[in-house]
């Protein structure tokens, strides 16, 4: 198998409330019992409304948050049982590209030291040689050397991600989460944002868990897509076939929700009623269902397992 990342039955709760004066202690769900895999080289796309666990799932895998339970392999190895010393080296494999690269800068540091820092904290390179690295890095995500002197707040939004890109590309990793990497953006270099990431992921042979809220993005930059709704993976295959044949409700309304630009494929929208649950009392059985025009008695009773519909094809519904 080529699978890179294993996530089996993944929980993250959050403690909320609590004490004398603020009631009994409750928990956010914030993702709840999910499994998945992501192979070598591929990009896998997690995708849905803001609030349903995509960006804790990502820290999660990274580690950059402790799971309340279950298990996260790295080519076979489990690494929720690594100390903090064995983490330290193994994040040298997996990165993260943050959703605005703005705020994950210390403002009064050049492009030079930002992108310089993880080698100088591994003892990777110091000197001429860190010097040559970080000119290399520049020219690699399409920066010029002169940047290197220059501070965040002096660049456009696309030359800040771009930065954010060499500072996760200095470790040489296999693995990135790229968390919401163009929504801070200007909408005019998005697009070249988007095919950097695909030129350097054939360049160096990169793995990408990629989170988004758009569809449009997913379906541009993804080979497999997972899409999640209040802390469950409800739906995940490969893309053509997810975007070809989707199963679960709340799949299908999200793909109606995308623009088409010719008008002759246009059809009538699906639009989702009621607001999203929360996710500290969630619904019982399926947690779509109070929104779900399909909806059966036994999709408020009992939850859907995830399961393999064909061809990798995995659905958590009743229905469908």
């Amino acid at each position: 198998m080529n699978e890179l990342i294993v996530v089996d039955k993944l929980v993250k709760y959050f403690p909320t409330g609590g004490g004398f004066l603020a009631g009994p202690k409750q928990y956010v769900r914030a993702v709840d019992d999910i499994s998945f895999v992501i192979r070598k080289g591929e990009t896998f796309g997690l995708v849905g409304e803001s609030g349903c666990g995509k960006t804790t799932t990502g820290r999660l895998i990274l580690r950059l948050i402790e799971p309340t339970s279950g298990k996260i392999f790295y080519n076979g190895q489990d690494i929720t049982k690594l100390n903090e010393a064995q983490m330290r080296q193994m994040r040298r494999k997996m990165q993260l590209i943050f959703q605005d690269a703005f705020s994950s800068f210390d403002p009064r540091n050049t492009v030079f030291d930002i992108i310089a820092e993880p080698l100088r904290v591994h003892n990777l390179a110091s000197g001429a040689e860190l010097c040559e690295r970080v000119a290399e890095l520049l020219v690699t995500v399409g920066l010029e050397q002169r940047h290197a002197a220059e501070y965040p707040h002096t660049l456009s939004s696309g030359q800040k991600q771009c930065v954010g890109i060499a500072r996760a590309l200095s470790l040489n990793p296999e693995f990135i989460v790229a968390d919401e990497p163009i929504s801070a953006v200007d909408v005019s270099v998005r697009a070249q944002v988007l095919n950097l990431m695909k030129d350097l992921q054939d360049k160096f042979g990169l793995t990408y868990l990629f989170i988004s809220h758009d569809m449009s993005v997913i379906k541009f930059l993804s080979d497999r897509v997972g899409v999640m709704y209040v802390g469950k993976l409800v739906e995940y295959a490969e893309k053509r076939e997810l975007f070809k044949h989707p199963m679960h409700p709340y799949s299908q309304a999200l793909l109606a929700a995308v623009p088409v630009e010719d008008p002759s494929e246009r059809h009538e929208r699906q639009i989702l009623e009621g607001d999203v649950p929360s996710p500290i009392n969630p619904p019982s059985g399926c947690r779509f269902h109070t929104r779900c025009s399909y909806a059966k008695p036994i999709c408020a009773e009992e939850e859907p397992l995830l399961e393999d519909r064909g061809g990798g094809h995995y659905v958590a519904c009743h229905v469908f």
